[in-house]
Formats: C-alpha cells, sequence, structure tokens
C-alpha cells in the first residue's frame, strides 16, 4: 500500500542530517536500521550501509534509485539455486569451458 500523497515521502531526518555533516567526496559509510527511508537527491552519491537483517549491505546511492526505498536494494533473503544433478553437471561444463577460455587468452597473450 502506498504513502498518501498528502504526507509525502517517509523520509528519515537523522540520516538526512548525517549525510549534510558529511563533506563531498567522503567515502564514510553511514549505517541505518531504517530500510523503509525513501531515497532522496540529497543522498546522490553517498555510501550507506543497509541492515538486511543480519549485516549492513553498502549501497552507493546514484540518480536512478532517488524515489525508491533504501530496503530495495538490500535484500533479506539469500539465493540458493534451483536444481540437482542437472544443474550441476551445467554449472561444471560452464566452469570448464571459462577455464578454456582463459587458457586460450593467456596463450594467445604470450604469441604476442
Amino acid at each position: 500500500m502506498a504513502r498518501s500523497l498528502k504526507k509525502g515521502p517517509y523520509i528519515n531526518e537523522k540520516l538526512i542530517k548525517k549525510l549534510q555533516n558529511l563533506k563531498p567526496g567522503d567515502k564514510t559509510v553511514i549505517k541505518t536500521w531504517d530500510r523503509a527511508c525513501t531515497i532522496t537527491p540529497e543522498m546522490v552519491g553517498h555510501t550507506i550501509g543497509v541492515h538486511n537483517g543480519r549485516d549492513h549491505i553498502s549501497v552507493l546511492i546514484v540518480e536512478n534509485m532517488v524515489g525508491h526505498r533504501l530496503g530495495e536494494f538490500s535484500p533479506t533473503r539469500k539465493f540458493v539455486t534451483h536444481g540437482g544433478k542437472i544443474a550441476k553437471e551445467q554449472e561444471r561444463a560452464e566452469a570448464q569451458k571459462a577455464a578454456d577460455d582463459r587458457e586460450k587468452a593467456q596463450v594467445a597473450a604470450e604469441k604476442k
């Protein structure tokens, strides 16, 4: 359910104040547990550590993220691959192909 337009987006004032205290170009990661906070244009260029329930995921805010929530960029669940025997065979074949490609590139580099 969306937030009422009358109220406007939810923005954590403490987080904005911390970001304003940083100097431009400062690479300090600011930790926050506020996943519901909407990303504003003032946050662009800063790195924010968003809590995912276990640890803080560093998120570099870029212009395309404005209007989204912080929690969208810090997944709370870890995806474990599907499949069984067939998936393992495909993964093994892909790894072998990648190793062969690296070996060919290395031989080509040595010839030059």
